[in-house]
């Protein structure tokens, strides 16, 4: 019974101090009350970041607007998926390579000129000629997890843009 007060008393103690120091809870960013509402704009509507980014706009509870002159406008220009090799086996083969995901997107307010950002996440990645297949899914996981990251890094721009 006292080991479980003990812990009790622990966890309100972290809970407090965590609270003060400025603390929050991974991917929870408080998005400008200038940003509730804006116009997504994508060259391709249909593509993965441009839905992982819908989604994260919803969860943080900013609606997306058609195009307007009040509205401010996200823009996500391009997205790019770079190989680089990082190392070599000895018979000439690759080894690892680098990946690298490069989003570049603006936010323009109306009446002012676009803000340009880039989100650029980078991954190493391990290959085996003779496990392919493995390997093959292994990759399309890691692309899937930087779209993820690229998605929230956006996120993360808008909660930190200094709005005149």
């Amino acid at each position: 019974m006292l080991i479980k007060r003990i812990n009790l008393a622990l966890l309100a103690l972290v809970i407090m101090t965590s609270a003060g120091c400025g603390f929050k809870l991974q991917r929870s960013y408080s998005i400008p009350a200038e940003l509730e509402e804006l116009h997504l704009r994508s060259n391709d509507q249909y593509s993965e970041l441009t839905r992982l980014v819908n989604e994260r706009l919803r969860i943080h509870r900013v609606a997306t607007v058609p195009a307007s002159d009040e509205a401010p406008t996200l823009s996500l220009i391009n997205d790019s998926l770079e190989r680089a090799t990082l190392s070599l086996y000895p018979t000439g083969n690759v080894a690892e390579y680098e990946l690298i995901y490069v989003v570049n997107y603006t936010v323009m307010f109306p009446g002012s000129e676009p803000q340009r950002f880039v989100s650029e996440i980078r991954r190493d990645y391990q290959d085996d000629p003779r496990t392919a297949l493995a390997k093959s899914r292994e990759m399309e996981m890691l692309v899937k997890e930087m779209r993820i990251q690229a998605a929230d890094n956006i996120i993360q721009t808008l909660a930190s843009i200094e709005v005149n």
